[in-house]
């Protein structure tokens, strides 16, 4: 779109003489019908007008740029007029105006017109370029002034769109361990802000459903950068030769201006790699430390592990809930034929949580090599009684030692270079990696487990509700971040072990912070803006999901308040629900799993009783807001 073609010379006058500001409107009304844009020019002069009783379209500096969207109106037109003694027309400046353009637009219009309103306002700020237009000695002249200035100003812009077009500047790339939140909040967060930046941006992310948005060969040959917010793996392999930063998921969700300025400012560093063993810069332009490059092989295990774990638990927990208790006590859960098979189908899929966790560790480590060998591992744990914390060992373990085979393998002859992935690696991984797990690992990790499980059993009521207050405040801390992951971790692990109170703590203390945060938008409107209030809508049904990154959103706004409000009613809850001692057989899944709670009563007792303590404190720390910021802004309609 350019504003020349909108002009008609019918619909221009270089030599304009209106005596007051409604003979002007007419006038332009007039050019406007002679350049054949308007069916009616009576009832697009009264839309006209009606706009200037709104407020005057004089925008000061000698301009007028009055407009009115009409079903009188046939095109989106432009009309033009010069008033070389100048003519009052109420300017917001209180000085004449020299130059009127007035723009016509159906009712059903897109945003064109203000489109060209943007662009007219834009370039006729230029003093001197008001001073050719007035100027102008014919239409022709005047409409090539147009032109080169809108040439001028716009061009190069229009040239990068058509290039982004054939491409994206930036690709990027998103991932959290469960692939449910986070994962889907930092590709949004990124798009939202490349988008006001005026930044083309393509973001894949690699969440629990897959991998949706895949990034092509040719689109990743194109991008100026790339962006990894990411707490577990991808693949990078595809990425060689290209400038890459990698942050967290969270920096994703909270920073994402800054990763988007420094991905286009020409300093980061170009990935060289093939998928094993790669460093990528971080958007701190330092090397990936090793804390977190031991947290992303964990969460790579971890988010690996939850389909096996979820999906096998709960079909667990159905058994028992299926299963007729009084047919045979000691075989609970699988007295009747629809109970066995709920429990043997989920049982298989609970089996394979060990070894799933030791070998995407692994793999994380030391590539697709190591996957088999971590598998091994972690089925030589589970049998060997260390459970989970021997698994997580064995999947280090297996990753570390394919690294250290590949260097003893790399002095090997090149001829032997197809064997090693198919005969070496798996041959020598995974015998030395039973080795080192049946006499290593095993023996001290599984006294270690039983000592727990002897302590977890002995524990009085007292020390247990001390345990749920620390496991439910945990999980509000990060919401999602590492310190939630240990708990719910944790939680995992006790299901293995018996330890269903644990579990129950654990997903009470998730549910919380939305839940609280929900409900103090709704009985305490006035702490929260408008669209926070929506929000928190939203909330309610995260909470009752267990889904705890709900709360992220007012978290990092307002991470004084909020966090503190939020983990003290989750360390509550799961004080109370050990006090009530409920229990929960499912590792995920909110109140859609509340029948396969043991003592269901008190756990809803728990979950109203935190969220009404989260939602007290958020009201007591949280000050109301003044009615200004409670409204959201609107833009009047131009």
């Amino acid at each position: 779109m350019h504003i020349i073609d909108l002009l008609n010379s019918k619909g221009i006058d270089l030599d304009g003489k209106p005596a007051s500001k409604d003979e002007t409107i007419k006038h332009l009304v007039d050019l406007m019908d002679a350049a054949g844009n308007i069916s009616d020019k009576e009832a697009y002069r009264l839309t006209v007008m009606q706009r200037e009783e709104e407020g005057s379209t004089g925008i000061g500096e000698g301009v007028a740029i009055p407009h009115g969207k009409s079903l009188a109106v046939k095109n989106v037109g432009l009309a033009a007029m010069v008033v070389k003694d100048g003519a009052d027309f109420d300017s917001l400046d209180g000085g004449p105006a020299y130059l009127f353009f007035l723009i016509a637009a159906p009712n059903e219009a897109n945003e064109l017109h203000l489109e060209v309103l943007s662009r007219l306002s834009t370039i006729l700020m230029d003093p001197e370029f008001r001073k050719k237009l007035i100027q102008a000695p014919d239409i022709t002249t005047f409409l090539k002034f147009i032109d080169e200035k809108e040439q001028e100003k716009y061009g190069e812009a229009e040239q990068k769109e058509k290039g982004r077009k054939k491409g994206f500047q930036l690709l990027a790339v998103t991932a959290c361990p469960t692939g449910i939140a986070h994962t889907y909040m930092a590709a949004e967060s990124l798009e939202n802000k490349a988008k006001e930046l005026g930044v083309t941006i393509k973001v894949e992310t690699n969440g629990s459903g897959g991998v949706k948005n895949q990034l092509t060969a040719v689109e990743i040959k194109n991008a100026e950068a790339i962006i990894i917010a990411a707490d577990t793996n991808v693949e990078m392999s595809r990425f060689n030769g290209k400038p890459v930063i990698q942050t967290k998921v969270a920096d994703g969700i909270h920073k994402p201006k800054e990763l988007i300025q420094e991905a286009l400012g020409g300093n980061v560093p170009i990935y060289q790699g093939t998928g094993e063993n790669t460093q990528v810069t971080q958007a701190s332009g330092e090397k990936e430390s090793i804390s977190r490059k031991i947290y992303k092989d964990l969460m790579n295990g971890v988010s690996h592990m939850l389909p096996f774990v979820i999906g096998g638990g709960i079909l667990i927990a159905l058994a028992f809930l299926f299963d007729d208790y009084s047919i045979n006590p000691a075989t609970f859960g699988s007295n009747t034929p629809f109970a066995a098979f709920l429990k043997t189908v989920g049982g298989t899929a609970f089996a394979f949580m060990m070894p799933v966790l030791a070998g995407y560790i692994a793999m994380s480590i030391g590539d697709r090599p190591a996957l088999a060998v971590g598998f091994v591992g972690g089925m030589l744990a589970f049998a060997g009684g260390a459970g989970f914390l021997g698994a997580l060992l064995a999947g280090f373990a297996a990753g570390y030692l394919i690294l250290g085979l590949k260097k003893v393998f790399s002095k090997l002859p090149n001829s032997l270079e197809g064997i090693k992935p198919i005969l070496l690696y798996p041959v020598f991984g995974i015998l030395i990696i039973g080795a080192l797990i049946i006499f290593v690992i095993n023996p001290p990790v599984a006294a270690l487990n039983s000592w727990m499980t002897l302590m977890l059993n002995g524990m009085g009521a007292s020390s247990k509700i001390v345990l749920g207050i620390v496991l439910g405040g945990m999980m509000a801390i990060d919401m999602g971040g590492p310190i939630n992951k240990a708990a719910y971790t944790f939680g995992l692990a006790s299901l293995a072990t018996g330890q269903f109170d644990i579990m129950a703590a654990v997903m009470i203390g998730g549910m919380i912070p939305p839940l609280g945060i929900a409900l103090c938008t709704t009985f305490f409107k006035n702490h929260f803006t408008k669209k926070e209030r929506e929000a928190g809508m939203t909330n309610y049904v995260m909470g009752l999901s267990f889904i705890t990154e709900g709360a992220i959103p007012f978290a990092s706004k307002d991470p004084i308040r909020v966090i503190p409000a939020c983990a003290i009613g989750a360390a509550f809850a799961g004080g109370l629900s050990m006090f009530f001692g409920c229990t929960l057989l499912a590792p995920h899944g909110g109140i859609f799993v509340f029948p396969l709670v043991g003592n269901p009563f008190g756990y809803v007792i728990a979950l109203i009783s935190g969220s009404v303590v989260t939602m007290i404190l958020l009201a007591i720390l949280k000050k109301p807001k003044v009615n200004d910021q409670l409204q959201e802004i609107e833009t009047p309609d131009l």
